[in-house]
């Protein structure tokens, strides 16, 4: 009877430990090396570009992957069934300049359109 129950109470500490290790890896630099794939990868090499959201649970996002060389720019589709790739792209730069030279203020951006569908009636100073 002896043996059962230390045996009982082995069964229940490993069964006990399994969430701590994962808690572990996940939280140390251990659960990146050797690929395991349990954090984020080591380079943190991707970055949002840009967001359209077409509903409230369906949106199309552009991310940026790789460093360098490698970048690549994949349009994803995003809705609660899953994610699929749309389309690959080469990285396009003019994308931060035109966003640099557009107004920071809706009524900015809008008295420009107007200015240049009528010219004749441009901003009042």
């Amino acid at each position: 009877m002896q043996g059962a129950w230390t045996s009982l109470l082995w069964f229940a500490a490993i069964v006990a430990l399994i969430p701590v290790t994962l808690w572990l890896l996940k939280r140390t630099p251990l659960g990146v090396l050797g690929g395991i794939g349990l954090g984020p990868p080591p380079g943190g090499s991707a970055r949002t570009v840009g967001m359209l959201a077409l509903s409230a649970s369906q949106r199309v996002v552009t991310v940026e992957i790789g460093q360098g060389a490698d970048r690549r720019w994949l349009v994803l589709g995003v809705t609660p069934g899953g994610i699929s790739t749309l389309h690959t792209m080469a990285p396009q730069d003019d994308v931060q300049d035109a966003a640099a030279a557009t107004p920071s203020t809706p009524a900015a951006s809008f008295a420009a359109v107007l200015s240049k569908l009528n010219p004749s009636r441009g901003p009042k100073p």
